[in-house]
């Protein structure tokens, strides 16, 4: 294991660090020990060469204090504004600690709309690399005060999963309330014990985690494994470890067996591909035939309207729609060619038949392999 840690942590100069308001917040709204540490922990990584972005909760938390609000916040209006109250000391907090060091921090403030465009997309991750070339810590966290749900991300798990596709980070910390993953949960179970490696990530897996959150945060495990599904598909490893275990970053990167390791995909997804399968919103299904599925997933094929038995949803051309097989298990994800009547009249047809019925052949594939993103793993050959 210790090998194993040792070479994984041993080339990483990029790397995200997202801490989650458990570990932020205390009696006085945020835990100002516990950001000390933290900065003092990160400021060592810089100085040994490494370039840090940090992702960070705690706004909310902060202006509830704030404001001397107790118990969860009732309505949207109100945890917006408790965040724009709280996110403007949690950088100054920042701010004044990274100071200590000679180091100056950026506040990034995103929703799914910047992401979702790929124009945009790509603006933020110039900002962020010219960030890291002038050795500034760029600080993200969503845009808490003006998100509705329709551009959330959802929890800082999922940000934190997309900022490191977008900085293509060599590895991705994610600092907690707990250890690690368990095999159970261990508010429940004496018996749970801590999984220091996971190589694949299973259903199980993610079937057997929680989904609980707290006054102060939002997540829990479950949103944590589906994080690491989308880091570990970039190719980038991802651990769970707690945060507020005093020299904890400098112990992982010594190879120490702390928190849980995911292991990188073998086969990873390309950059425009990863924010095809897990930045855009899906708008639409394509239920497969048994031929269509082994053509996407084991032969890299596109996607031909003869291997299409079911559509769902009401999609427009170039919107990102989800392919699955007969049982609902999802194969990939790839932007259409057609729009959703023209699919339904195509399907089940040769690409021969398509100018014929739709009075116009602009594309054989329903779905191009070049913009289509497999996220089902590929069967392993028996020898």
């Amino acid at each position: 294991m210790a090998n194993i840690r040792k070479e994984m942590l041993a080339g990483v100069k990029k790397v995200l660090i997202k801490v989650g308001s458990a570990v932020l917040t205390g009696e006085d709204g945020l835990d100002l020990q516990i950001i000390e540490q933290l900065v003092h922990e990160i400021a060592d990584l810089t100085r040994n060469g490494r370039q840090v972005v940090l992702v960070s909760s705690g706004a909310i938390a902060s202006g509830k204090h704030r404001m001397g609000f107790t118990g969860p916040l009732k309505s949207i209006p109100q945890k917006q504004a408790a965040a724009a109250i709280g996110q403007s000391r949690l950088m100054r907090v920042y701010s004044n600690a990274f100071g200590k060091y000679g180091l100056y921090v950026a506040q990034i403030l995103l929703t799914m709309n910047d992401l979702t465009d790929r124009k945009r997309f790509l603006n933020v991750r110039n900002t962020l690399l010219t960030l890291m070339d002038w050795k500034v810590i760029p600080i993200i966290n969503e845009n808490d005060s003006v998100v509705v749900d329709e551009i959330r991300f959802g929890d800082n798990d999922q940000l934190a999963a997309m900022a490191a596709n977008i900085m293509e980070a060599d590895l991705l910390l994610n600092l907690t309330s707990t250890e690690g993953l368990y095999d159970k949960n261990p508010a429940l179970s004496k018996k749970a014990r801590l999984i220091s490696l996971v190589r694949d990530i299973t259903q199980d897996m993610e079937n057997g985690a929680t989904s609980e959150s707290t006054d102060v945060g939002t997540g829990g495990m479950k949103s944590k494994i589906l994080a690491a599904r989308k880091v570990t598909a970039f190719g980038i490893p991802y651990i769970i470890a707690p945060g507020k275990e005093k020299g904890i970053l400098q112990a992982l990167f010594a190879g120490k067996d702390r928190g849980t390791l995911f292991l990188p995909s073998s086969k990873p997804l390309t950059s425009r591909k990863h924010w095809i399968a897990f930045t855009l919103r899906t708008r639409g299904r394509l239920v497969l035939d048994e031929g269509a599925s082994c053509a996407l997933v084991e032969e890299g094929k596109s996607l031909l309207p003869s291997g299409i038995i079911e559509v769902e949803g009401d999609f427009a051309v170039g919107d990102p729609v989800v392919c699955v097989d007969r049982r609902g298990r999802t194969l990939a994800k790839g932007l259409a060619n057609y729009n959703a009547p023209e699919v339904r009249k195509i399907m089940g047809l040769k690409t021969s038949k398509i100018e014929q019925v739709l009075g116009h052949k602009d594309y054989d594939e329903v779905i191009h392999r070049d913009n289509l993103a497999v996220t089902a793993q590929r069967p392993t050959k028996k020898s």
